[in-house]
């Protein structure tokens, strides 16, 4: 564990370093709060599952046996358009300002990154399954989970990505641009709810009546 953390805290700090010299300034505030908020945003939900549930976030440090193969896929294709939304948010609001938000979107950006992680730490101690890749966890006793957020749609804890981390970072950086990138994430984050249910249903006992009662995957009366 303690290499780990070493290695994540150099990774970081790789990131806020590449994230400022890609804004061409130091003295970006909005960035700062932004990096500082990201990383609250993680060391909360670290410190939560270790308190909690330290089973989970232990497993959510690797990859469990019988991950589908097309999750990969998923998982790079959000986290590639995740560092985009950072890379032209970074360009545009830092250093090359081709656009310019309203600074009350920022209030918007940020009530997004606290409902959307607030939602994300609910799901995952909510639910002991809530591993980092999609599998049927059968070393596990896998079974369906219906408490917590999980009353009102099949998957919040993608709702808390797309809320907390996609869309917060456009408004919270100031970028118009960064929207698009942001709406390819989204993208990515829908198809992956599309596959994992589908994939829940097919092979998770209970699920297919967890979902007659619970009708929606990720927003009540639309989707």
């Amino acid at each position: 564990m303690p290499v780990r953390i070493i290695a994540d805290i150099v990774i970081f700090a790789a990131f806020v370093w590449t994230f400022f010299r890609l804004a061409g300034r130091w003295d970006w505030g909005v960035g700062w709060v932004y990096v500082g908020m990201l990383f609250s945003g993680i060391l909360i939900n670290v410190l939560l599952l270790w308190k909690f549930s330290p089973e989970l976030l232990k497993r959510r440090l690797q990859y469990g046996a019988g991950t589908k193969s097309w999750d990969f896929v998923c998982l790079a294709a959000f986290g590639l358009t995740y560092l985009l939304i950072l890379l032209v948010g970074a360009l545009d609001a830092g250093r090359n300002h081709w656009s310019e938000m309203p600074a009350w979107l920022w209030f918007v950006g940020t009530v997004l990154f606290v409902v959307g992680h607030a939602l994300i730490n609910m799901s995952m101690l909510a639910n002991p399954f809530f591993e980092k890749t999609a599998r049927i966890q059968n070393d596990r006793n896998h079974h369906v989970i219906d408490s917590g957020p999980y009353r009102y749609v099949r998957h919040p804890g993608y709702v808390g990505v797309i809320a907390g981390f996609i869309l917060a970072t456009p408004f919270m950086l100031g970028s118009w641009w960064a929207l698009i990138p942001a709406i390819l994430s989204v993208v990515s984050i829908v198809v992956r709810t599309a596959l994992e249910d589908h994939m829940l249903r097919d092979e998770l006992d209970g699920y297919e009546g967890y979902a007659s009662r619970v009708r929606y995957r990720l927003v009540p009366y639309l989707w």
